[in-house]
């Protein structure tokens, strides 16, 4: 609970008259109970002591800020929160000196107020920096118990809206609000600890400690693997979709990272019959010969920027999901799956213990098995090379791309199962929330192709045309003053100008007409999910096809006639 403006607002729940849930909450709330349950009945054989496990998590917000002036001359980044067309800046992040600077004085004097008011809701906000993409910024909690932490992410997207308007700001959390540059993530880390505090994805001292560590890393393999599709769709949407795929983001393939040591530990323990293997190096140091520095321990983990599901020490970060989306969306998929996992590993461990089995051989057994059954899923290569896509489709993992098609994983045999066996949806509440997101997908491009459609017919083709208008007086005038031969060489330039304008300007008309038509023809389909199909296959397309063409008269048409601030202005403007 909270104090926001003198209210008392308690977070709850939202569900039908007959019992079904309406919010991210309830679902969220009994997935966390699921995890619990299963997660604590197998770590008991580690401690039987263990009376809850929870399920923590720490977000990583980024977002954009543009000036509130710029940001009100854009029709599209207000109806649309990402612009629509716009050729790149001459200087985008290419040197990286915005990641790598100080934080612009006027910035860092919203990131303090917008600490201040958090931590006065108790959000414990500890990080603050510049992203990769100008005018790109991050900040990062300390981590919480998952329903909580999402709580609070909630609230600060709300707060941050706030503040930075009394700043003269406007925050941007749409997954790619620009073209050429990174777009915003909100990697979600995840981790499981007992009530106990020790955490189930941190090695430990001892060959136990070690047991219970790989115990829980093959399970979340083996439920990463089971349900990669679903958790795909779990952070799909219409906006993160442009994000997804680029050289920034992971791929719309689910892969775990696991590094060096970890897979070399699997390896061997897949391949062996003995227990000698359940040790762990121990951190390095690194002597760098300077006095005034100490030595430094060299993590023994390692990153892969483009996995989508790394394990990074003691914890799982699930970097695919988008800056805007409700975290609950991909913690109640992944917590859900993880409890169902553990739920089947105990039933078969239990069966070994009844067949005479000591613990730590039935533990190794079923761990084995899961190494070997979850091959497919575990990738430490580029996720970003055309090799890994069709590698990834050999290993039958799902490479769709198509968002409204990725929403099908939720009603997949296997998603539907796993939900109604942990108490986290029951099959309606599937179908309903699916009906939800195919519509929210329609209506999203819906409303990007209206806006589209009339700057490009009300603003940028108006705009070219006026320019024409300059460059053919232009001509007259050259060929008046220069008669013959040099006049016509002389006013070619203009002429070849006008011409390549009208072809731009035919092409924007041609493909509006066409965008139009194939809204018209969706809308008439009564199958939300044809219909979002309908939008994606025929919709999109001419979106791409305007854009390229409006951004091309961008270069051409005098800057000053030009009637929508440009990346310049919106990206180095602070």
């Amino acid at each position: 609970a909270f104090i926001l403006d003198k209210t008392l607002c308690i977070p709850t729940i939202f569900i039908s008259y007959t019992g079904e849930s309406l919010d991210y909450k309830t679902p969220l709330l009994r997935a966390l109970n699921a995890v619990d349950n299963a997660a604590t009945a197998v770590a008991r054989y580690f401690d039987p002591e263990v009376r809850h496990v929870n399920s923590y998590l720490g977000w990583e917000q980024e977002y954009f800020l543009v000036d509130e002036s710029l940001y009100s001359a854009r029709p599209d980044l207000v109806l649309t929160g990402r612009t629509l067309m716009g050729h790149e800046s001459a200087k985008n992040q290419q040197l990286e000196d915005h990641y790598f600077g100080a934080i612009p004085s006027r910035v860092e004097a919203f990131m303090l107020e917008l600490e201040l008011e958090a931590h006065k809701l108790g959000i414990p906000v500890k990080t603050r920096h510049n992203e990769v993409a100008p005018n790109q910024f991050e900040l990062a909690p300390i981590f919480e118990e998952t329903n909580l932490a999402n709580d609070h992410n909630l609230l600060l997207m709300s707060l941050m809206g706030e503040v930075a308007r009394r700043h003269n700001f406007r925050v941007l959390l749409h997954e790619k609000p620009f073209s050429g540059i990174n777009g915003s993530g909100k990697h979600n880390n995840w981790s499981l600890g007992t009530d106990k505090g020790v955490l189930l994805f941190a090695p430990g001292k001892t060959p136990m400690q070690n047991l219970q560590f790989l115990t829980f890393i093959a399970n979340v393999m083996a439920a990463v693997y089971n349900h990669n599709a679903l958790l795909k769709a779990s952070i799909s949407s219409a906006t993160n979709a442009h994000r997804l795929g680029a050289n920034e983001a992971p791929p719309a393939i689910i892969s775990i990272f696991l590094g060096s040591q970890i897979n070399e530990i699997l390896n061997k323990l897949e391949n062996s019959d003995t227990n000698d293997l359940l040790t762990f190096g121990a951190k390095k140091g690194l002597k760098l010969d300077i006095d005034q520095i100490p030595e430094l321990l060299i993590d023994n983990t390692d990153r892969n920027r483009t996995s989508p599901f790394a394990f990074t020490g003691n914890r799982f970060e699930f970097r695919a999901v988008g800056s805007s989306a409700n975290c609950a969306s991909a913690m109640i998929a992944l917590n859900a799956a993880v409890a169902r996992q553990l739920m089947e590993f105990k039933v078969k461990v239990d069966a070994r213990l009844a067949a005479g089995n000591d613990l730590t051989h039935a533990l190794l057994a079923e761990i084995k098995e899961l190494i070997s059954y979850s091959r497919a899923i575990h990738f430490d290569g580029n996720g970003y090379s055309d090799e890994w896509k069709a590698e990834a489709a050999q290993r039958g993992l799902d490479c769709e791309t198509s968002v409204p098609k990725i929403f099908d994983a939720y009603l997949r045999p296997s998603s539907v199962d796993m939900f109604k066996q942990t108490g986290v949806f029951s099959e309606l509440e599937l179908q309903a929330r699916n009906e939800v997101k195919w519509e929210m997908y329609t209506k999203k491009i819906q409303i990007e192709a209206r806006v589209l459609g009339d700057l490009a017919v009300n603003h940028v083709i108006p705009v070219a045309i006026r320019y024409q208008s300059v460059l053919t007086d232009n001509v007259f005038k050259l060929k008046t003053l220069f008669p013959n031969e040099k006049g016509d060489k002389l006013a070619q330039l203009d002429l070849d100008t006008i011409e390549r304008m009208s072809a731009h300007m035919a092409t924007i008309m041609e493909e509006v007409k066409k965008m139009v038509n194939a809204r018209k023809e969706a809308n008439k389909i009564e199958s939300e999910r044809e219909k979002a199909i309908a939008y994606h296959d025929n919709v999109v397309p001419p979106m791409d096809i305007i854009r390229y063409h409006i951004d091309k008269l961008e270069l051409m048409v005098d800057d000053e006639m030009w009637p929508l601030p440009k990346y310049r202005e919106l990206l180095f403007i602070r």
